[in-house]
């Protein structure tokens, strides 16, 4: 099977992350199956989908004829076995290892033998995964930033057992997107939120620490700056935070601090406290910033 072989993608999970992945994958002219836990949830995607879709006309991103053919290539499904017509898988379902090793391990049985089964997994091992599924040289990492259809790197996973083929078919695959892979070994975090997840930690505990100072002097907002015009970062660490949504990087916390045993990883009190509030950031309306409704789940 080549990329020209591919017709339809299957997206696991129809979340922040997924409804992003689908709308690039329909953007770049391939049908997408889409499945989550109730047909209620995907309805709700569908109409987050197309809203964003048309957001992009207004900004001048996207021509207004695209956005009914990009519609018309989503299609709702209500059972794991329907991912059984798709030559390509794509899962984005909650940073949670025994959710994503069981999803693999069905999707290892109802889908062909030949269909790539991707995870979007942000620190999970897709060796783990592999193994779940029971064909380790057909699954691969396929890390989308968020938002999606916006952040041009993506990286490709090399589980223990991927083969070439799988990651070459990947590659290919995110090119054709219009996204620019990378190609990563197997290891917790990845490439990019080895590096992202302590800066951003680590600016929670700056926020934490600072508790006892003036209003002025104890914001996210001087914490950004500080980032963003002193190191010439295009958003500062506590909104980026709230963009990923802090379930999640507590999520991807918590792996790495696991997996490596480095305290530096260990997530602080804060942001746990923040995830238990129901404080996830953009997706919530409200994080270390608070987010109107058109904002909060906006690209």
């Amino acid at each position: 099977m080549t990329i020209d072989d591919i017709q339809c993608i299957g997206v696991v999970g129809t979340g922040q992350m997924g409804c992003g992945i689908a709308n690039v994958v329909a953007m770049s002219g391939w049908d997408v199956l889409l499945l989550d836990v109730s047909s209620a949830i995907v309805k709700v995607a569908l109409e987050r989908i197309k809203a964003d879709l048309e957001r992009a006309v207004t900004k001048g991103i996207l021509h207004p004829g695209h956005v009914a053919p990009c519609v018309a290539r989503l299609h709702p499904i209500g059972r794991i076995e329907e991912l059984a017509e798709a030559q390509f898988v794509i899962e984005a379902t909650p940073e949670d290892s025994e959710l994503k090793t069981d999803l693999f391990r069905q999707m290892g049985v109802c889908c062909k033998p030949e269909t790539i089964l991707a995870s979007n997994t942000s620190s999970i091992s897709i060796t783990l995964l592999g193994k779940a599924a029971e064909r380790p040289d057909c699954v691969v990492g396929i890390h989308f930033m968020n938002p999606a259809p916006v952040m041009r790197l993506v990286e490709i996973v090399r589980g223990l057992e991927t083969s070439q083929e799988t990651v070459a078919r990947a590659t290919g695959l995110v090119m054709r997107m219009g996204k620019t892979p990378v190609i990563c070994i197997d290891t917790p975090g990845f490439i990019v939120n080895r590096l992202l997840i302590p800066m951003i930690n680590e600016a929670i505990c700056l926020l934490q620490e600072r508790q006892g100072e003036s209003d002025s002097e104890r914001t996210p907002e001087a914490i950004d700056l500080a980032m963003t015009a002193g190191a010439n970062h295009p958003q500062g660490p506590l909104a980026l935070a709230d963009r990923i949504g802090l379930d999640t990087v507590l999520a991807i916390c918590e792996v790495l601090h696991h997996d490596l045993g480095d305290s530096k990883f260990s997530p602080n009190p804060l942001l746990r406290k923040y995830v238990e509030a129901g404080w996830l950031g953009r997706k919530s309306g409200r994080g270390f910033y608070v987010y109107p409704p058109r904002l909060a789940i906006g690209i």
